[in-house]
């Protein structure tokens, strides 16, 4: 990472729209665009106050005018980053953007790098670690809830539920610490062992609690995951086509057109979908082929929703075959081409009778047309039922980092040690080190125990060059 002194610029919006704004940042931010910009009223902007906005123009080493701008002043600490900033809003024009650009590194200003002002909002304490990579999420959010989670997560709300958590550990480790100060007096415990083992066994709790929220917030961030499964020319391919509303996937009458997984993702009620089209189930001696079929057993692994797309009535043994490879998932059965199952509806409640199973949970049977697209809304409306996603408000937590479910796991075990330790009666300078384990982690998350470069460096590698 370059020097934090420097005074960095960018640009933070995409090219090419009506408006370009370029964001500069540093303790010479203002001095520096004050070099470059005339005021329309004549005034400097050193003399400018904080959160005040200037027109005027950007004029090039020869003083030639290169746009029309606007201005906003900010002052350290009252600032994004925590520093003195300024934000030019120019026209959207490429050219333009470039020429203001290469004017600022003219005057003394770099080039930014990937996600270094909210770094330096970071470093300068105007946001914690999870607040700072709540922000690429709120960039990246696509759908409703995954907008309410990073809102939430940026707001302090994850951040807020382990300060508390660390505040009341905190003070047990301390009293637990004031006992190894007098160990030459056994008798006395400053931290009564039954109040810790209730603290210990409800940040447990709470600890679980978010970590389990996880497979919802992966979910939600990631789209979730559901696998067409079915044999060769069933209709994957069309129905795949039929719920992206487009032409993804290769259609045609020929067996084993599909050989490869295809993946895509769309919308449904709010929803992110992320819909695996397999390669048809059948006995092939196609090497390629073969393969193709292999990953699709390895995605039925992956997919929290399997749809079981069907011609034909199966028998009983590709019935049992189905339910134990999908134990534990939600199953939907669907029978294609419709308009052609006349003599399959008659099955419908033997049919259901022989899939229903304790192991895998499976809904009634539903009867489409993938090509003309009835009843494919029905279809969608179970993938939402399916999918028991729980209704997300900005208040509510739910985990989306991998980083932080890991360390949330990592507490989770220094906890359960914790308790086992109590349970046999270990010492407390024991218990103290395992509690200040799940310190450790807690703050690895908010950033607040984080000294290593590589994983700041990594976190921040991937944000856009404007944030």
């Amino acid at each position: 990472m370059k020097n934090q002194e420097e005074c960095i610029c960018a640009l933070a919006t995409p090219a090419g729209g009506a408006i370009g704004i370029i964001r500069l940042s540093g303790s010479d931010a203002i001095t520096l665009t004050d070099k470059i910009f005339q005021s329309a009223n004549g005034k400097s902007l050193e003399e400018a106050k904080p959160y005040t906005l200037h027109y005027g123009e950007i004029k090039d080493k020869d003083g030639n005018t290169i746009d029309d701008v606007l201005v906003s002043v900010f002052r350290a600490p009252h600032s994004y980053t925590g520093e003195n900033s300024t934000e030019i809003s120019c026209h959207g024009s490429r050219y333009i953007l470039q020429q203001v650009l290469h004017r600022f590194t003219e005057v003394g200003c770099r080039q930014a790098e990937p996600g270094e002002y909210t770094r330096r909002a970071y470093l300068n304490g105007k946001m914690d670690l999870s607040q700072a990579e709540a922000v690429a999420d709120l960039i990246a959010s696509t759908n409703k809830a995954t907008h309410k989670m990073a809102l939430s997560q940026l707001k302090g709300h994850f951040s807020n539920e382990l300060s508390l958590l660390r505040e009341k550990l905190l003070k047990m480790t301390s009293l637990l610490e004031l006992e190894l100060d007098f160990s030459d007096h056994e008798e006395l415990e400053f931290a009564d062992r039954r109040e810790l083992q209730a603290l210990a066994e409800e940040i447990n709790h709470k600890i679980t609690t978010l970590a389990h929220s996880f497979e919802t917030g992966n979910a939600l961030k990631q789209g979730v995951a559901v696998a067409i499964v079915g044999k060769t020319n069933v209709g994957k391919s069309t129905l795949l086509n039929r719920l992206l509303h487009e032409e993804k996937a290769i259609v045609s009458d020929i067996h084993g057109t599909t050989r490869d997984v295809i993946e895509d993702t769309t919308l449904i009620d709010g929803i992110t979908f992320r819909f695996i089209d397999t390669a048809g189930i059948r006995k092939t001696d196609d090497v390629v082929e073969n393969i193709g079929i292999e990953r699709t057993f390895q995605k039925m692994e992956e997919a929290k929703i399997v749809i079981w797309l069907l011609d034909k009535q199966p028998s009983v043994s590709e019935i049992e075959e189905m339910k134990l490879k999908n134990q534990g998932k939600k199953l939907l059965v669907v029978f294609n081409k419709m308009d052609k199952l006349e003599d399959e509806k008659l099955a419908f409640d033997k049919f259901t009778h022989s899939c229903g199973s304790d192991s895998s949970e499976s809904e009634s049977p539903l009867f489409i047309s993938a090509r003309t697209g009835e009843n494919v809304s029905s279809l969608e409306q179970a993938l939402v039922k399916a999918a028991d996603i729980p209704e997300i408000t900005e208040n509510d937590v739910i985990i989306t980092s991998a980083r932080h479910y890991e360390a949330l796991i990592r507490a989770h075990d220094s906890l359960s040690r914790v308790l086992e330790s109590m349970e046999m009666g270990m010492s407390g300078d024991i218990i103290a080190e395992d509690l200040k384990m799940v310190l450790e982690e807690l703050g690895e998350i908010t950033g607040g125990q984080i000294s290593s470069q590589e994983t700041l460096n990594n976190i921040f590698k991937h944000f856009c060059i404007g944030k």
